[in-house]
Protein backbone atom coordinates (compact mmCIF):
# COMPACT_ATOMS: atom_id res chain seq x y z
CA UNK A 1 0.00 0.00 0.00
CA UNK A 2 2.99 2.70 0.86
CA UNK A 3 4.32 2.19 -2.26
CA UNK A 4 1.13 2.54 -4.20
CA UNK A 5 0.71 6.02 -2.76
CA UNK A 6 4.35 7.29 -3.04
CA UNK A 7 3.79 6.40 -6.93
CA UNK A 8 0.18 8.58 -6.84
CA UNK A 9 2.16 10.97 -4.91
CA UNK A 10 5.04 11.11 -7.53
CA UNK A 11 2.01 11.25 -10.21
CA UNK A 12 0.80 14.67 -8.89
CA UNK A 13 4.27 16.00 -8.21
CA UNK A 14 4.71 15.55 -11.75
CA UNK A 15 1.45 16.70 -12.89
CA UNK A 16 1.82 20.03 -11.01
CA UNK A 17 5.26 20.47 -12.61
CA UNK A 18 3.73 20.34 -15.63
CA UNK A 19 1.38 22.90 -15.48
CA UNK A 20 3.60 26.01 -15.55
CA UNK A 21 4.16 27.10 -19.11
CA UNK A 22 7.35 29.75 -19.17
CA UNK A 23 6.23 33.50 -18.36
CA UNK A 24 6.15 35.86 -21.68
CA UNK A 25 9.02 37.38 -22.59
CA UNK A 26 7.04 41.04 -21.78
CA UNK A 27 6.86 40.00 -18.39
CA UNK A 28 10.45 38.94 -17.73
CA UNK A 29 11.29 41.88 -15.49
CA UNK A 30 8.75 39.64 -12.87
CA UNK A 31 11.57 37.01 -12.64
CA UNK A 32 13.40 36.76 -9.47
CA UNK A 33 13.86 36.30 -5.86
CA UNK A 34 11.93 39.42 -4.31
CA UNK A 35 11.56 40.06 -0.50
CA UNK A 36 9.87 43.02 1.69
CA UNK A 37 8.87 43.17 5.43
CA UNK A 38 7.18 39.54 6.46
CA UNK A 39 7.10 38.52 2.47
CA UNK A 40 9.31 36.43 -0.08
CA UNK A 41 8.42 35.94 -3.03
CA UNK A 42 10.19 33.93 -5.76
CA UNK A 43 9.33 33.74 -9.66
CA UNK A 44 10.80 31.48 -11.99
CA UNK A 45 11.03 32.10 -15.81
CA UNK A 46 9.25 28.60 -15.84
CA UNK A 47 6.52 29.81 -14.41
CA UNK A 48 6.72 29.18 -10.93
CA UNK A 49 6.02 30.84 -7.78
CA UNK A 50 6.90 29.95 -4.63
CA UNK A 51 5.28 32.76 -2.05
CA UNK A 52 5.74 32.87 1.53
CA UNK A 53 3.77 35.55 3.70
CA UNK A 54 4.07 35.93 7.85
CA UNK A 55 1.27 38.17 9.44
CA UNK A 56 0.90 38.00 13.05
CA UNK A 57 0.84 34.06 14.32
CA UNK A 58 0.05 32.88 10.86
CA UNK A 59 2.10 31.95 7.53
CA UNK A 60 0.32 31.56 4.23
CA UNK A 61 2.84 29.58 1.44
CA UNK A 62 1.82 29.23 -2.41
CA UNK A 63 4.35 26.70 -4.24
CA UNK A 64 2.74 26.77 -7.71
CA UNK A 65 2.79 27.64 -11.39
CA UNK A 66 1.57 31.10 -12.48
CA UNK A 67 -1.94 30.66 -14.10
CA UNK A 68 -1.49 34.16 -16.39
CA UNK A 69 -1.50 38.00 -16.03
CA UNK A 70 -4.37 40.49 -15.94
CA UNK A 71 -2.73 43.82 -16.16
CA UNK A 72 -0.16 43.49 -14.11
CA UNK A 73 -1.91 41.15 -11.39
CA UNK A 74 -1.02 37.61 -11.86
CA UNK A 75 -2.69 34.47 -10.41
CA UNK A 76 -1.23 30.92 -9.43
CA UNK A 77 -2.73 27.62 -8.49
CA UNK A 78 -4.00 24.06 -10.21
CA UNK A 79 -7.01 24.28 -11.77
CA UNK A 80 -10.06 25.97 -9.42
CA UNK A 81 -7.53 26.39 -6.45
CA UNK A 82 -5.60 29.88 -7.52
CA UNK A 83 -4.98 33.02 -5.60
CA UNK A 84 -4.58 36.03 -7.60
CA UNK A 85 -1.30 38.47 -6.42
CA UNK A 86 -2.33 42.22 -6.39
CA UNK A 87 0.05 44.18 -8.00
CA UNK A 88 -0.36 47.95 -7.40
CA UNK A 89 3.22 49.05 -8.43
CA UNK A 90 4.97 46.70 -11.07
CA UNK A 91 8.86 46.18 -11.50
CA UNK A 92 10.27 49.02 -12.12
CA UNK A 93 14.04 50.15 -11.16
CA UNK A 94 14.42 52.65 -8.26
CA UNK A 95 18.25 54.01 -8.06
CA UNK A 96 20.11 50.93 -8.86
CA UNK A 97 17.09 48.38 -6.95
CA UNK A 98 14.44 46.83 -8.63
CA UNK A 99 11.23 46.83 -6.60
CA UNK A 100 7.36 46.28 -6.79
CA UNK A 101 4.52 46.30 -4.87
CA UNK A 102 2.56 43.34 -4.63
CA UNK A 103 -0.70 43.15 -2.01
CA UNK A 104 0.18 45.89 -0.18
CA UNK A 105 3.50 44.99 0.51
CA UNK A 106 6.75 47.00 -1.46
CA UNK A 107 9.09 44.29 -2.50
CA UNK A 108 13.28 44.80 -3.61
CA UNK A 109 14.73 41.96 -5.93
CA UNK A 110 17.25 40.50 -4.21
CA UNK A 111 20.55 40.36 -6.35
Amino acid sequence: MHKLNTGIIALLVLALAACAKPLPPERAAYVGQWQGQNMVLRITQEGRLAYKRMEGNSTTSVDAPIQGFSGNDFSAGVGPLSTTFKVSAPPHQDGTQWKMTVDGVELTRQP
